[in-house]
């Protein structure tokens, strides 16, 4: 079992950028997948990213391709999420989620990541 715990979320203005940490109760051993993923109340949640520990590979979904970038340091145990370019769309709750002994990481599929953390709030405003 893993738990995961987000933080920094907040509210930018519109152009501004924004930080998210996940931190991870333990190292998970290789291999295993990372993402974030954000959810609007009423609408479904949208897989953003996700980082393939053991391949390196590295998927973002096209609303934020080239905006968002996904990244691990492992010597505490965080995961990152470095947004720029903040637009009021991107107003939503934060989550982060792992998958362990995964070679492959699927963003469509939220019953593929079987860890979630509570999430972080991002609100962007105009």
């Amino acid at each position: 079992q893993v738990q995961l715990v987000e933080s920094g979320g907040g509210s930018v203005e519109s152009g501004g950028s924004l930080t998210l940490s996940c931190v991870a109760s333990r190292n998970i051993a290789s291999p295993y997948c990372v993402g974030w993923f954000r959810q609007v109340p009423g609408k479904e949640r949208e897989g953003l990213a996700s980082l393939q520990i053991g391949l390196g590979e590295t998927t973002y979904a096209e609303s934020v391709k080239g905006r968002f970038t996904i990244s691990r340091d492992s010597a505490v145990n965080t995961l990152h999420l470095k947004m720029n370019s903040l637009q009021p769309e991107d107003t939503a709750m934060y989550y982060c989620a792992a998958a362990l002994r995964a070679w492959r990481c699927d963003l469509r599929s939220q019953e593929s990541w079987p860890y979630w953390g509570q999430g972080t709030q991002v609100t962007v405003s105009s």
